[in-house]
């Protein structure tokens, strides 16, 4: 269980290299995090390097995965408030419905993509046609209606 001072511990320790590099997570992703909110702003050296803490870690670890599962900048923003709040997963889990609804209609729409590609390909499969039906159809001059 992660514990909320776990996450609020942002006692410089770590260049943004060695964030990047522990996470996986791209500088300049870092940095963009950081302008967005996602992150809090880290302590600078003299020389005006960042210098994170360990909730900085924690919660780029955090962003980083809800990025692969496709929840967006702002579902992650609330999900980061809801993780510093009492009792989060009532809330947490609608942000989750939410988002899981959103994927399921974007798999939706995906599988209505692949059909109609299926079905202009298949018609290229068998030569006979003197013009492309995929590029007609991406012109317009045939349907785009799976066969």
């Amino acid at each position: 269980m992660i514990e909320r001072r776990e996450i609020s511990d942002l006692t410089p320790q770590y260049p943004i290299g060695a964030m990047s590099k522990q996470t996986g997570c791209n500088i300049e992703t870092i940095r963009y995090y950081e302008r967005v909110g996602l992150l809090p702003q880290p302590a600078r050296t003299e020389g005006g390097h960042r210098m994170y803490g360990g909730g900085h870690l924690k919660r780029l670890a955090f962003i980083k995965r809800a990025r692969e599962l496709g929840f967006t900048v702002q579902e992650i923003r609330a999900l980061l408030s809801l993780a510093e709040d009492e009792h989060p997963c009532g809330e947490a889990s609608q942000v989750a419905a939410s988002h899981l609804a959103d994927v399921r209609a974007k798999i939706a729409a995906l599988k209505s993509i692949e059909a109609v590609l299926e079905g202009t390909l298949s018609k290229c499969d068998d030569n006979r046609w003197p013009e492309c039906p995929l590029i007609e159809a991406l012109f317009g001059a045939t349907s785009l209606n799976p066969v």
